[in-house]
C-alpha cells in the first residue's frame, strides 16, 4: 500500500513538474492571442491516433535537446524524464509551426503523451 502511494505521488509530482518546466508555447490558446493567426484551424484540427491534440490539452514547444528517435521510435524528455512516445500519438501530417511539439496527458492520467509532432532539429 504504501509503495502504491510513493509511485502515485511520484507520477502526481512529475506531471506538476512537467507542466512547469516544458517549452511556453501553448497551442490550445487559451487567452485567445492567436485567434487571428493563419496557423489556428490548422492547431484546432491536428489529431493522433490517440484523438484530438488541442481540444483536452496544451501543447507545448520542446527543445531540440529534449526530444530524439531511438531504436525507430520517438521520446521526449519530460519532467527531466525521458517519456517513449507511443506510435499512435505521433501527428502523422507535416509540421506547418515548424517546432517540435508535445501534448502531454493530464498530470492526474498519469505520464504520457497525448499527441507529437516531431519538428526539424534545426
Amino acid at each position: 500500500m504504501a509503495s502504491e502511494i510513493k509511485f502515485t505521488a511520484r507520477r502526481l509530482g512529475l506531471g506538476v513538474i512537467t507542466a512547469l518546466s516544458i517549452g511556453n508555447v501553448c497551442a490550445r490558446d487559451l487567452g485567445g492571442e492567436y485567434a487571428g493567426s493563419s496557423l489556428k484551424p490548422w492547431f484546432d484540427q491536428l489529431s493522433s491516433g490517440k484523438g484530438r491534440c488541442c481540444s483536452v490539452a496544451d501543447g507545448h514547444a520542446v527543445a531540440d535537446i529534449d526530444w530524439d528517435s531511438k531504436d525507430g521510435h520517438y521520446r521526449v524528455r519530460l519532467g527531466g524524464e525521458w517519456i517513449d512516445v507511443p506510435d499512435q500519438a505521433v501527428v502523422m501530417e507535416p509540421n506547418r509551426a515548424g517546432r517540435t511539439m508535445v501534448w502531454p496527458l493530464d498530470p492526474l492520467d498519469g505520464l504520457g503523451i497525448r499527441c507529437f509532432m516531431p519538428g526539424s532539429m534545426s
